[in-house]
């Protein structure tokens, strides 16, 4: 799957939050606790497994419910997500904690901006900080996530790319869910200009490319 955990955080404070820690959780904390950082909360970017954890084309992966186990965080998700995280990861109300599009998690004197962009899962989102946007798989470098999966919705996905993200300068750097690419990010410029999703100039000729 090639995905991507990143930490965001504030070496000053020593705290950061972790997105989407998956598949091995006591490594990830070992990483963090390398860097002379504790983790402090979880960003997860949708409810699919290999992002949260949960049973995946028949293995069981690790997520965030064993990295509760070693952390008392908050895991923070889009309201329309929730009920989806619950049901794959086993996690409980107590342990989310529900936003809305536009809310800031700060971690120290670092704030994230959470920007809610359905179209993959309902209630999919991703974080901007510090010029930089980590996209989880609303969008790659080439490509966007499926939008043949449960909760998808292709013309929630054409509004997302280009009306939530919009707000999203050229300059800043995408990071992506997972290495679909040679490179592992790319400025929002020269995504907008290579990635095929962005070619379509109505929503009507997107969704005739994309929508079936």
């Amino acid at each position: 799957m090639v995905n991507f955990v990143y930490a965001i955080g504030d070496r000053q404070r020593g705290e950061a939050v972790l997105v989407d820690p998956a598949y091995n959780v006591k490594d990830l904390l070992a990483v963090l606790a390398a860097d002379d950082m504790r983790c402090t909360g979880v960003l997860a970017t949708h409810y699919h497994p290999d992002h949260v954890g949960g049973s995946m084309m028949g293995m069981q992966l690790e997520g965030v419910a064993e990295l509760l186990e070693h952390v008392d965080v908050p895991i923070h998700v889009q309201t329309p997500e929730a009920e989806y995280v619950r049901t794959v990861t086993g996690v409980t109300d107590e342990n989310l904690m529900q936003h809305q599009s536009g809310d800031v998690v700060s971690v120290g004197a670092v704030d994230i901006e959470l920007i809610c962009t359905p179209g993959h899962t309902p209630g999919s989102q991703c974080f901007l900080v510090d010029g930089r946007l980590v996209a989880g798989d609303t969008l790659f470098l080439d490509g966007c996530g499926r939008m043949d999966l449960p909760g998808s919705d292709p013309a929630q996905m054409y509004e997302s790319l280009t009306r939530k993200l919009a707000k999203v300068p050229d300059n800043a750097v995408l990071y992506p869910g997972h290495r679909y690419s040679l490179e592992s990010s790319a400025t929002m410029g020269v995504t907008r200009e290579r990635n095929v999703v962005f070619r379509p100039k109505t929503r009507e000729q997107w969704l005739a490319v994309f929508g079936s």
